[in-house]
């Protein structure tokens, strides 16, 4: 199995996610700046996320406001790294773990009695939903490297070619072996059976004829 490296892909690969991943990030940083700067406006909506975790785990500080903020510092700070294409793995999924809940807060179109906010709702939802999809795309990009599961499947095959190509060799080299023991056991057997001969032929050489 070839590597997509030998394909000629990691350039096309590697231009492409240079480029999208800025733009990607661009609504993070931008919407996160936005939310720390004024978290307020985004606390009524975030209750509805913010309430059954700090209920739940104590840990978690009663303030909506400082949770407010507490994700848009993350939407920055990853989103500044995605866009840096620094630790993009780690950032995407920090990213990840950041939308979920604020489109689960913000955006819940089937709460809206009005039509025409129910709409725009649904319209930012699916925006989210396809936010998601670029970043697990993000964190899963490997810029034309094989990815860890083909590199495993690649390993496997080696030890699987090198364990038969082994015993292959010590298949010759166990029928070799067998076949000298039965020479040997041959030759024995051929001794034996001259020895035997001659020692009956002397033996009648001192039996009394008749």
């Amino acid at each position: 199995m070839r590597s997509p490296r030998e394909f000629g892909y990691p350039f096309k690969m590697s231009i492409s996610s240079r480029v999208a991943r800025p733009l990607l990030a661009s609504v993070f940083i931008t919407s996160g700046l936005d939310a720390f700067r004024h978290p307020e406006a985004k606390v009524k909506a975030a209750e509805a996320v913010t309430r059954p975790l700090t209920a739940r785990f104590d840990a978690l500080p009663d303030d909506t406001v400082a949770l407010v903020r507490f994700n848009a510092g993350v939407q920055v700070a990853a989103g500044t790294l995605l866009a840096l294409g620094k630790f993009r793995r780690l950032a995407a999924l920090a990213l990840i773990g950041s939308i979920i809940p604020t489109t689960y807060a913000g955006h819940r179109f089937w709460e809206e009695v009005d039509d025409e906010k129910k709409t725009q709702q649904q319209i930012h939802f699916l925006k989210n939903l396809g936010l998601l999809g670029g970043l697990i795309l993000a964190a899963t990009d490997t810029e034309g490297a094989p990815s860890t599961t083909w590199r495993v499947r690649r390993r496997a095959q080696g030890a699987s070619t090198a364990s038969r190509r082994a015993f292959h060799r010590l298949d010759e080299v166990a029928s070799k072996e067998a076949s000298k023991a039965a020479d040997v056991a041959s030759r024995l057997l051929s001794s034996g059976t001259d020895m035997t001969n001659t020692l009956l032929a002397k033996a009648e050489d001192y039996l009394p004829t008749s």
